[in-house]
């Protein structure tokens, strides 16, 4: 299951809403949280119902680790505790790395020793890469002494509440916990639910009317290219997946923001308006906050930060990127973008980042466009293989300069790519407030916000029905 499916909009979301607050309001909050962990459950069997019981063992099984760890604190318990921390990381790298890694694994090692192992072709857990992060998260703040011996079930609902259980964000125990204690997120808030409902909207409306177009246009591309395609057409296309890539993830983010606001329960934003930038440094604080913060605190921290020497934090900045590249993918074009952006990041830091800072703000977003663009392509391709060869015909290598087919496609759907750079800027969100504030009377205010709101919502859930599959390109990691 998920969001965007009439069966999640018009069935799961409103059964599990109204249980949800009739439980609170008859003052069970403890059967209250019960049903919202039941309900992610069921949410996540009906995606990946052949690795539910591989989920529950795991999220059973680091609970009690992490509960361990929190009672054996003390000098006498150090070795204890390492081994315990050591087998619980071990565990969850383990895991992730066989449904991950081992076909990646096999084909480099019989590409480079000219053996013949058969693929396994493991199917992987959806939402395998994100709860595990959350898991380890939790395993080492266990271990550094930062949490508390939380109860089973605010552990549960933590873990696998089904806004952030599949795709992210990836959410901290100290930011979500304590909410769910407070008494003030026991009640039905009309306000959060309004405003819930609203971003969910946006979001819905970023995925169906403006993600999944320009995806099916663009992904052909990636998939089939050769030498053949013409300069514009490569950075056309280039441009049509790189503002879909961000209409999908940034509309699933809204969506889990969204979703959690109703029940009460506040997450912080994952996407900041990132093609605004100035430096990739700039990008990567405003793309995937969560991803980028975990990849910071638990790996880029731990291996001495910025408080070591250059050469050092060098090394530690390749090694981060490295691991993201993998985190996001098992084949050699995710771990090439990952050092890609690793490189630039170093360069930026030590080499020519105040050079550009002293360029003119619109050279710098171009600059900044520019590499991540040319980053998207090896995330996008397929292969390796693929990449370079796009690669090549973005810079005058492929067959000719322009086709016909691009300039036809570019007039009869300029509106829509007009408001696809419109909505992944600012003058998105500033457009929609001026239309929301146009006028001071505050019927008509609230008129034109309805009449906005349920245009959205009306115009996706239309689009829900027409067509019950439409995944998230996330689902891919």
């Amino acid at each position: 299951m998920i969001f965007s499916t009439y069966q999640f909009v018009l069935i799961f979301l409103p059964i599990t809403f109204c249980g949800y607050f009739l439980l609170q309001h008859f003052k069970y909050q403890t059967l209250a949280k019960i049903w919202l962990v039941l309900a992610s459950f069921y949410f996540y069997a009906q995606g990946s119902p052949d690795f539910f019981p591989f989920f529950l063992g795991s999220v059973v099984g680091n609970y009690l680790v992490g509960n361990a760890l929190s009672k054996l604190q003390g000098q006498e318990h150090r070795i204890e505790r390492g081994l315990l921390f050591a087998a619980g990381i071990l565990a969850n790298v383990g895991l992730l790395g066989y449904y991950k890694y081992t076909d990646f694994f096999i084909k480099n090692v019989n590409f480079i020793a000219g053996t013949h192992i058969p693929l396994q072709h493991i199917i992987l857990p959806i939402g395998i890469s994100f709860f595990t992060f959350q898991l380890i998260a939790f395993l080492v703040d266990s271990f550094r002494g930062e949490t508390k011996n939380y109860d089973i079930i605010d552990y549960l609902l933590f873990i696998t509440f089904f806004p952030q259980l599949i795709v992210g964000p990836i959410i901290h125990h100290a930011e979500i916990v304590p909410q769910f204690e407070d008494k003030k997120n026991h009640r039905l808030n009309f306000d959060n639910v309004a405003l819930g409902i609203f971003i969910f909207s946006i979001g819905c409306f970023k995925k169906m009317m403006l993600a999944d177009p320009l995806t099916t246009d663009a992904q052909g591309f990636f998939n089939n290219v050769n030498n053949h395609l013409p300069f514009i057409q490569s950075w056309f296309h280039s441009i049509e997946y790189t503002v879909s890539y961000y209409f999908d993830l940034s509309g699933y983010a809204d969506m889990a923001i969204g979703l959690g606001r109703m029940f009460g329960f506040e997450f912080k934003k994952n996407f900041d308006v990132p093609y605004i930038s100035k430096s990739i440094t700039e990008f990567w604080r405003r793309w995937h906050i969560s991803l980028s913060s975990w990849f910071r605190e638990y790996v880029y921290i731990p291996l001495g930060g910025n408080h070591v020497t250059i050469s050092r934090n060098i090394v530690n900045l390749l090694i981060v990127w490295m691991l993201t590249g993998m985190w996001h993918g098992a084949a050699w074009n995710f771990i090439v973008w990952g050092i890609y952006y690793g490189v630039v990041l170093v360069l930026e830091k030590y080499v020519w980042g105040a050079i550009v800072d002293r360029w003119p703000s619109v050279l710098q977003h171009i600059y900044a466009l520019v590499l991540v663009l040319v980053g998207w392509v090896f995330f996008f391709s397929p292969s390796l293989g693929a990449a370079l060869r796009y690669l090549f015909a973005m810079v005058g290598g492929g067959a000719g300069f322009a086709s016909k087919e691009v300039f036809f496609v570019i007039l009869t759907h300029w509106l829509f790519y007009l408001l696809a750079v419109i909505g992944s800027t600012t003058l998105g969100s500033r457009m929609l407030r001026a239309i929301l504030n146009v006028s001071e009377n505050h019927t008509v205010r609230i008129v034109i916000t309805l009449v906005v709101f349920f245009g959205m919502l009306a115009i996706s859930v239309a689009y829900l029905i027409a067509d019950t599959y439409n995944p998230f390109l996330y689902f891919n990691f």
